[in-house]
């Protein structure tokens, strides 16, 4: 009798590229990829943290090295994947949020948040698909939505926008990479507790509405998104491109 073999989670002899990395998921993240055996770069706009966590990744026996890099400067993007070789995984996470009633968005507001959340993940993804493509690489990007890209809220109309545009262009990109041997997936977490979001649940109102409305009660957890990520980055889930990953708690479930 024949029985089949899991696929492997380890990503040893693979490179992989963090965006957003010095902190919450970016850097959770990076950890990760590296504990599954990944070498691991981690990419901010300021190396105050991400030398850091490269030194603590570093430290634990794995391998991590980092870069400065605004990942809304297209140019200094496409230079970057240039200059280097093809990375095997891209987590596409660097991202903002400005919450305020449509009403009270501004020109400014958006271009902050959609240049960050969407132009920028966009040209993130194609300059990481063109050097994959160049070397035959069979790759997969990872791009961090959100819940928000399922649904929408009160006072989060530009980050339902960028993150709604975010999962169409992710089917997109699934399609146009395909026939080379790149898959793209996001994840779509609920409320995480992280840096960004700390401040809102300093708002008792909020946080009770936001925890009615996650069927398991709790708010999520860094380390709730971490299976998913070595998931997407690994062949265990070679088959799996053009889907959205949904790691709610079950508030889009009704």
């Amino acid at each position: 009798m024949h029985l089949p073999t899991t696929p492997s989670f380890r990503l040893d002899g693979r490179r992989a590229v963090v965006t957003g990395a010095g902190r919450g998921i970016g850097l959770a993240a990076a950890a990760a990829l590296a504990e599954a055996g990944a070498k691991v770069t981690l990419i901010a706009r300021s190396s105050s943290e991400i030398e850091a966590a490269a030194n603590a990744i570093c430290g634990r026996g794995q391998t991590a090295d980092w870069m400065i890099l605004d990942v809304t400067d297209i140019a200094a993007v496409a230079a970057f994947f240039k200059s280097r070789p093809a990375y095997h995984v891209l987590i596409n996470n660097a991202g903002t949020n400005r919450p305020k009633s449509a009403i009270e968005v501004s020109e400014e507001d958006y271009d902050v948040v959609v240049g960050l959340n969407l132009k920028g993940a966009f040209f993130v993804g194609q300059a990481a698909a063109k050097r994959m493509i160049a070397e035959e690489v069979r790759g997969s990007l990872i791009h961090v939505g959100s819940q928000m890209g399922h649904v929408g809220a009160r006072n989060r109309s530009l980050y339902c926008a960028s993150k709604w545009g975010l999962e169409g262009m992710n089917k997109a990109f699934a399609l146009d990479f395909a026939p080379h041997g790149i898959r793209s997936n996001t994840i779509a977490p609920t409320f995480i507790e992280t840096p960004m979001t700390k401040p809102f649940f300093e708002d008792a109102d909020f946080k009770a509405e936001v925890l009615s409305k996650i069927k398991l009660g709790r708010l999520g957890q860094i380390e709730d998104l971490l299976g998913a990520i070595v998931y997407l980055a690994s062949d265990a889930s070679s088959l799996v491109t053009g889907s959205s990953l949904l790691l709610d708690g079950g508030w889009t479930a009704d």
